[in-house]
């Protein structure tokens, strides 16, 4: 009689424990994702400044034209190699904040799967 209460209590101690260990994957994941996301305008703002510098001192349209559309070009495959790591980065971080779940739904499942059974064939 005191098993399935047991069996109850430790599925949710382990719950518990599931939900913190996803706690601290989804911190860790965000915190390098706000890394990543703040290398990224650092970045982006040198390449702004370097450019305006680069424009003041032109004095030809041409000039004008060529570094405007050096800068685009690289601002436009910087912000696309940057947001394809930031969706690697989400991905991840949601795989694995959900693998203590996964891991827990596989032991509740094979606990009471057994159980289920048992009762049908009664």
């Amino acid at each position: 009689m005191n098993q399935p209460f047991e069996t109850v209590q430790k599925l949710g101690k382990d719950s518990f424990t599931a939900t913190v260990k996803a706690l601290e994957v989804a911190t860790t994941g965000t915190q390098a994702i706000a890394v990543e996301t703040t290398d990224y305008v650092k970045k982006s703002f040198e390449q702004t400044a370097s450019t305006f510098e680069k424009l003041v001192g032109v004095k030809s349209l041409d000039k004008v034209i060529e570094i405007q559309n050096d800068y685009v070009k690289s601002a436009y495959e910087g912000f696309v190699a940057q947001s394809t790591k930031t969706g690697e980065l989400y991905t991840k971080l949601a795989q694995d904040s959900f693998a203590p779940f996964n891991a827990l739904r596989a032991v509740t499942q094979s606990t009471f799967a057994p159980a289920k059974s048992t009762s049908r064939a009664k």
